[in-house]
This record gives structure tokens, C-alpha cells and sequence, in this order.
């Protein structure tokens, strides 16, 4: 395979190759004529915040270069609507030049410097590329990310609706923005698209540090669990090693929720479900919303205060023997009220492993029929100097 190629400065491979170039903020030319179609158009966009409405002029852009793509853990907390393409590439379509190709659309895009934004403000846009399976075989098949996806119980997945050779999510706080930049993404020579999936944040929940998790269209928070610091994250979230160092496991997962049947349960019922209350998301055990879910306590009459089959015991990273996963979920309501589920991992089988254990006694899993799913390697970060995918594609 040949040495990897330039490290970020703090990366744990730094001192092997050069150190990259400092992150690129938009340029005062881009920031300002986005400032000014703001101001002339009255543009205004919905943000997922606490507070009131901003205007995209007031929200802060995410630098699409750095050491990992943005869309994963910048910003802190994820935009309020997100579209998700899954698209094939045509034979003999050369997949490193136009993955790097897509690198430099993404740039021009979230500065606001490309006219296919018809002079709309980009905002927050970022967009998150990853490579399916097969693309990721071609590439090196010892790299994470060649295997594809197994099935499951519970899915009703079509075949156009399983698997697919690259994943661009798309996330932006003004629901304009994401499917304009599709439109200029998918003008990329060579890409056919397979299936596509928009999605919102619902109504969030303050967790700690600053993190909130959102709701989901059942009324519980989703994601409150994941690695939040930066050393959880190397654990847990970022390859270590290898041409994609600093990427990461994307598994993407459309699911169908049975809202009617989930409704008529009692709250109490509901709660036994997820093994949270609704209303304030602390654990059945106790504690706060922030607490780590007791799975050893018990009631006096000895029953276990957070049931055998409650989903955030069958999911929980300790019974299940594996690390955490970062999860960006959406909500979504065509073609069917859902979720769009969306884990980010450095190991498959954090997720693999976690859905075999739900799959043998969770509450949760026959309210829910998953329609579509993938799984993608998603490349290191990126600038000027070395393209999106160049570590992977040589």
C-alpha cells in the first residue's frame, strides 16, 4: 500500500509525513456577499437553537478542511435538516479524481462561492462524503469499511435501497440549502443516484457539556449516549491508522416507526420500552438525563428497575461489550414517519454487534421495520494541498 500520506498535527501518526496547513476559514469576499444576499433577499433560515430564529447571516460557517470532515463532530450539535444521497458511480468512472473532484464542489459550496446557490447563504452547510464497500474493495480491500452490510431481522429493504458505491450528507439550519447543494453535487460526471432521504431535527434536550440530544417522533430523546470528549472520540469514533487514518464507519439506516401501535401502550409502557421516562429521559434507575443507565438496579420485590428487554439495555455499550457510537439521527415523515438513523463508529462491529444483541429481546425492535441501509468508509479530512480521498486513492 505504500506510506500513508500527510498527518495532522496531532494526529497519532503526526511526525511520520509533514504537517498539514492550518484549517481555511471562507474567504472575507465569500462571507460578506453571503452577508449581503442575506440583506437583500430577507433571507432567513430556522435554527435548532434554544433561543429565537437566526437569520443564515447570524450562524456561524463550518470550515468543510480539516483534519476529519465536517458534518461528524463540527458543528458541536448537528444542523436541523439534513438530505442524504446514496449514489452509484458508472463503470470506468476514475473514483479518486472525482472524489476529489466533489472535495473541491463542497468547498466552493459551503463559501458561498459557487453560483449554483443562486446567491443564497450557505450558513452551516457541510457536507460528509463516504465510499460504500465496493468502492472501499477497489481501493484496498484490507481497509475498514470492505465488507458489506449483513441483514437483519426486522427490515423490509428493497434491493436499490441496500447498499450504494457513496454517501453525501448534507446538513444545513435553512431547509433551502441542502438540496440546492445536491443538485450541484450530483452534476458531477459519473454519478447516478440510487435513493435519497431528507430529514429534521426534532424539538432537543439539553444533555451536559453543552450537548443536547433530540426527540423522535415516539416523544424519547435519541443519541443521548456517544463519545463526547476528544479522548473518547480517538477510542471510539476515529480509524487510528492506515490510509484512512482519521476517518471513520458511517452506518446509515432508514427506519419506519409504527407511531398508532407504539401510542396506544401506556406511558408507563412506553417507558418500559425504551427503559427511560419519557417526559425527563433519566433511566428508569435514576439520575438525571446525563446519568449512565444502572443496568443493576433493582426494586425491592428484586425486579429490575430497568427491564430485560428495554432498549437501552439491549443497546448499551457494557452488556453489549463493545465501545460507543456517534449517533446524528433524524426524524422524517415521507415516505413514512421514521427515523433516519446515522452512527458514526471506528469498528463495524460496534454497530453490528449491538443490533444482533437488540435483535434477541429488544422492546423497541417490532415497532420499527427498517427500509433502507448502508454502510460507508467516510475519508479523512481534507484542504487545498491534499485532496478529499488522496490517502485512499493513489
Amino acid at each position: 500500500m505504500g506510506p500513508s500520506l500527510a498527518r495532522w498535527p496531532d494526529s497519532p501518526t503526526a511526525g511520520r509525513m509533514w504537517h498539514s496547513p492550518p484549517v481555511r476559514q471562507p474567504s472575507r469576499r465569500a462571507f460578506f456577499g453571503a452577508t449581503a444576499a442575506v440583506a437583500a433577499g430577507s433571507l432567513t433560515a430556522a435554527c435548532e437553537t434554544d433561543g429565537p430564529r437566526a437569520t443564515s447571516a447570524a450562524i456561524a460557517p463550518v470550515p468543510p478542511t480539516g483534519r476529519f470532515q465536517a458534518g461528524i463532530v463540527a458543528p458541536q450539535e448537528a444542523q436541523a435538516t439534513v438530505l442524504v444521497l446514496v449514489v452509484d458511480l458508472h463503470d470506468g468512472v476514475a473514483v479518486g479524481p472525482l472524489v476529489a473532484e466533489l472535495g473541491k464542489t463542497v468547498q466552493a459550496l459551503t463559501a458561498g462561492a459557487d453560483a449554483r446557490l443562486f446567491g443564497l447563504p450557505p450558513g452551516d452547510l457541510t457536507v460528509t462524503i463516504g465510499i460504500g464497500p465496493r468502492l472501499v474493495r477497489m481501493a484496498d480491500p484490507a481497509l475498514p469499511g470492505a465488507e458489506d452490510f449483513p441483514e437483519f431481522p426486522h427490515e423490509q429493504i428493497p434491493p436499490s435501497a441496500r447498499g450504494g458505491d457513496l454517501l453525501l450528507q448534507i446538513c444545513a439550519s435553512d431547509p433551502m440549502i441542502p438540496p440546492i447543494a445536491a443538485a450541484a453535487l450530483l452534476e458531477s460526471r459519473g454519478l447516478r443516484e440510487r435513493w435519497r432521504q431528507s430529514g429534521h431535527r426534532g424539538t432537543t434536550v439539553p444533555v451536559e457539556g453543552g450537548h443536547t440530544a433530540p426527540r423522535n417522533l415516539f416523544g424519547f430523546t435519541d443519541g443521548i449516549v456517544g463519545p463526547r470528549t476528544t479522548v473518547q472520540q480517538h477510542q471510539n469514533l476515529w480509524l487510528p491508522d492506515g490510509p484512512a487514518t482519521d476517518g471513520t464507519i458511517a452506518v446509515l439506516r432508514r427506519i419506519q416507526l409504527d407511531l398508532p401501535r407504539f401510542a396506544a401502550l401506556p406511558v408507563t409502557e412506553q417507558e418500559a420500552v425504551f427503559g427511560r421516562r419519557r417526559h425527563t429521559s433519566e433511566p428508569l434507575s435514576g439520575g438525571t438525563i446525563a446519568s449512565d443507565p444502572d443496568l443493576t438496579a433493582k426494586t425491592p420485590d428484586g425486579r429490575y428497575r430497568i427491564p430485560a428487554d428495554a432498549h437501552v439495555r439491549r443497546a448499551h455499550p457494557t452488556a453489549v461489550g463493545v465501545g460507543l457510537m456517534l449517533r446524528r439521527s433524524y426524524s422524517i415523515t415521507d415516505p413514512a414517519p421514521g427515523l433516519l438513523f446515522i452512527s458514526f463508529q471506528n469498528d463495524i462491529r460496534t454497530f453490528t454487534k449491538t443490533l444482533t444483541h437488540m435483535s434477541n429481546g429488544d422492546a423497541l425492535l417490532p415497532f420499527t421495520t427498517t427500509t433502507a441501509g448502508a454502510t460507508f468508509l467516510i475519508l479523512p479530512g481534507f484542504d487545498d494541498t491534499h485532496p478529499l480521498g488522496a490517502t485512499v486513492f493513489r
